[in-house]
C-alpha cells in the first residue's frame, strides 16, 4: 500500500493516490470528509479554517462505493486558491506579490531556499505547510476503513499542552470523548488551563505545542518484522510520525521513561491461560519490531508553531539584513489537528503492514487471511 501527494498550501487543490488497495473495499466518504472536518477544528486555530471547508473528491479507483483494485486518485479543493490566484497561477502569475524573504526560524524557509536555489521562501512553504496534511487525512481514513474491517481501530487524545498536563490513564474507548472537547483533552481541568494559556499566547503573538497519545486496539501479533532494521512496525510508525510537520519527538510504550528503571520494572512478563498474555503493557504493544498483539501505544511531541504572529529575529535572504519573520496567517495552537493527522498516518501505516503480511486482491481475501491467523 502506498502513498504519492501533491499539490500546495494556496494552489489549485491537493492530490493524493493511493495504490495497493484491494477491491471490494467499502468507501464512506462522509466519514472522511468527517475527519477533515475535525482536523480543521480546535481551540487556537487561525484564519485559514474560516475559508477552507475541506471535501474530498474521489476521482479514480471506486465505483458505487466500493474499490476496484485500482489506483485510488482523490483531490481537495484549495478555496483560498481564488484570493491567491493571481500569485500562485501556473499558467502564469505574478510572482513579484506576496514573497517572502524574511525567513522564519523553526520553517522550513532558509534551508529550502539554499537547497532548491530559490530566492522567494513562498516557492519553499507553500509545500513544506502543514496544510498538506489534509492529504494524510483522507489516506488515512479510508486506512481506517480498511483496518475497521478486521476488528482494528485507532484513536487517540491530547495528553499536554504548553507545560499543561493530564497525567491519568484511560481506556481505549474513552478515548473518542475527546474529540467532543474544544482541545481533544479528557481532563477538563487541564483542559480549562490550557485554554487560558492559548488565550494569552494570542494576544501576545506567540504559540504553543504539546503531547499527543495514539493508540491502536484490536491488531493481532506478528505485524511488522525482527528480521530488517526498515521493516520493524516501530520504526515504521516513528518515520512515519516524526514526518508530521512539527512532530519532534516520539515514544513507543513508556519510551524515555523506560531509561530510568530497572529492568525488572519495564519487561511485560508473560502468562499463559489457554493463551499467551501480559497484565502490563509497557512494551507499547510491539515487541522485537513485532505487534504483540496488545493495545500499541506511541505519544509524539509537537514543538510550537514556527509562524509567529509577533515575528522571531530573522535575516532577509535577499537583502542579508537583519528583521522580523514573516508573519503568514497563522494558528497559536493546532494541537487538535495535530491529533488527526497522526492518528491518520498510524492508521496509514499499520494498514501497510497488515496489507503487506497479508497481501490479497480482495477485501474477502485478506479478511479470511486475518481471521486463519494466530494470535
Amino acid at each position: 500500500m502506498k502513498l504519492t501527494t501533491a499539490g500546495e498550501s494556496h494552489g489549485k487543490a491537493l492530490l493524493g493516490i493511493m495504490e495497493g488497495l484491494p477491491s471490494n473495499l467499502e468507501i464512506n466518504i462522509n466519514q472522511i470528509d468527517e475527519f477533515l472536518s475535525l482536523r480543521q477544528g480546535g481551540y487556537g486555530r487561525g484564519g485559514r479554517q474560516k475559508i477552507e471547508n475541506d471535501k474530498v473528491e474521489i476521482l479514480s479507483g471506486v465505483r458505487n462505493k466500493k474499490t476496484l483494485g485500482s489506483p485510488l486518485a482523490f483531490s481537495i479543493k484549495n478555496a483560498d486558491y481564488d484570493n491567491w490566484q493571481n500569485y500562485m497561477a501556473p499558467e502564469g502569475c505574478d510572482v513579484n506579490k506576496r514573497q517572502l524573504t524574511a525567513v522564519r526560524p523553526g520553517h522550513a524557509d532558509l534551508t529550502g531556499l539554499k537547497k532548491y536555489s530559490q530566492t522567494d521562501a513562498r516557492n519553499i512553504l507553500e509545500r513544506a505547510s502543514a496544510r498538506s496534511t489534509a492529504v494524510n487525512v483522507v489516506a488515512g481514513t479510508i486506512a481506517r476503513q480498511y483496518l475497521k474491517t478486521l476488528g482494528v481501530e485507532v484513536s487517540g487524545y491530547v495528553k499536554s499542552i504548553c507545560g499543561i498536563k493530564d497525567e491519568n490513564r484511560y481506556s481505549f474507548e474513552q478515548l473518542e470523548e475527546a474529540k467532543k472537547n474544544k482541545l481533544f483533552m479528557l481532563d477538563v481541568t487541564a483542559e480549562s488551563k490550557a485554554v487560558e494559556i492559548i488565550d494569552e499566547l494570542k494576544t501576545v503573538g506567540d504559540s504553543a505545542g504539546g503531547v499527543i497519545e495514539i493508540r491502536v486496539k484490536g491488531l493481532k501479533s506478528g505485524f511488522g518484522s525482527c528480521m530488517q532494521a526498515d521493516e520493524k512496525l516501530d520504526s515504521l510508525l516513528c518515520s512515519a510520525v516524526m514526518g508530521v510537520q512539527a512532530i519532534k519527538g516520539v515514544e513507543i510504550g513508556s519510551g524515555f521513561c523506560a531509561a530510568d528503571l530497572r529492568g525488572s520494572q519495564v519487561h511485560d512478563q508473560i502468562f499463559y491461560n489457554g493463551k499467551f498474555y501480559r497484565t502490563t503493557n509497557n512494551a507499547g504493544g510491539i515487541e522485537g519490531g513485532m505487534s504483540n498483539g496488545e493495545e500499541i501505544v506511541l505519544r509524539a511531541a509537537m514543538k510550537p508553531i514556527p509562524t509567529l504572529m509577533k515575528g522571531l529575529k530573522t535575516v532577509d535572504f535577499v537583502t542579508k539584513q537583519p528583521t522580523v519573520a514573516a508573519s503568514e496567517r497563522s494558528d497559536v495552537c493546532a494541537i487538535c489537528a495535530a491529533e488527526i493527522v497522526l492518528e491518520s498516518i498510524t492508521a496509514f501505516t499499520v494498514a501497510q503492514a497488515v496489507s503487506k503480511r497479508l497481501g490479497g486482491d480482495c477485501m474477502e481475501q485478506v479478511i479470511k487471511r486475518y481471521g486463519e491467523l494466530n494470535d
